[in-house]
């Protein structure tokens, strides 16, 4: 049997997740959206909240938003990080 780790999300790594969410939502509208949506603002937003993360946050989180790896940041918060792959840099 697997062991089941529950991990508490502070409030800005909510607030990034509810981001995120949003992200991939616009995301998947994107083919047939007119007009297409701005995402640069849904981007500066998120990096603003990943600024704010306090120290000793999850290096693997801080990796997956610093390379704008958000899809696999987005995973991770979900507690489905097994789900992401290895990325270019070699990193999961």
């Amino acid at each position: 049997m697997g062991v089941l780790i529950i991990r508490i999300m502070s409030e800005t790594e909510d607030a990034i997740l509810q981001a995120l969410l949003e992200l991939d939502s616009i995301v998947k509208t994107m083919a047939s959206a007119r007009p297409k949506p701005n995402l640069v603002p849904m981007f500066e937003r998120i990096d603003n909240l990943a600024r704010q993360l306090p120290r000793g946050s999850d290096p693997q989180l801080l990796h997956y938003l610093q390379k704008k790896s958000y899809e696999k940041a987005r995973l991770f918060l979900q507690g489905r990080d097994a789900e992401n792959v290895e990325g270019s840099c070699g990193h999961v």
